[in-house]
């Protein structure tokens, strides 16, 4: 499956591979998060807030190395979320007027014996979904440092590795 059209910004695609490095922000600091650096520049690409105590519970903000606010992700949360077997996250752009636009869902089973082995499944809302109703698939699992995002074809498109 090939993309015209980036999910953020053309700013943010590279034609070959890039190799970034993530850590973690004690939650002291501005509320916790990660800091994303380009490995071969040492420079802030993308910090993410909101994952500590000053954040807003449910809610990350992905802002580029200027502090610019590139993406906003909300929790879906409530009765409708308890029922369900997954757990949602909505991405919204952000202008510079502050106006919301939905990006990508995000899909995450939750702890439902129904999808145990089903991965974090992401779907591109600008463009048409793929016949399996997503665009992308996370299979592995972050925390362990181990992990990949496929597209449709199964082609890797991003790793995680330790």
């Amino acid at each position: 499956m090939s993309y015209t059209k980036p999910i953020v910004s053309k700013l943010y695609c590279s034609s070959s591979q890039m190799v970034f490095g993530v850590r973690k922000r004690p939650h002291v600091v501005n509320g916790g998060g990660f800091v994303v650096t380009d490995c071969s520049t040492e420079k802030v690409v993308f910090k993410v807030y909101g994952c500590g105590i000053h954040g807003k519970k449910e809610e990350l903000i992905l802002r580029d190395g200027d502090e610019e606010a590139l993406l906003l992700m909300r929790r879906k949360a409530g009765m409708v979320e308890a029922l369900s077997i997954y757990k949602k996250w909505k991405g919204y752009s952000v202008n510079y007027e502050g106006s919301q636009k939905l990006v990508f869902s995000l899909k995450e089973p939750g702890n439902s014996c129904l999808v145990k082995n089903k991965g974090i499944r992401i779907s591109i809302e600008a463009g048409a979904v793929g016949n399996k109703g997503w665009d992308f698939e996370i299979r592995g699992y972050f925390p362990d440092k181990h992990c990949s995002i496929v597209d449709t074809r199964g082609n890797i498109v991003a790793q995680v590795i330790n």
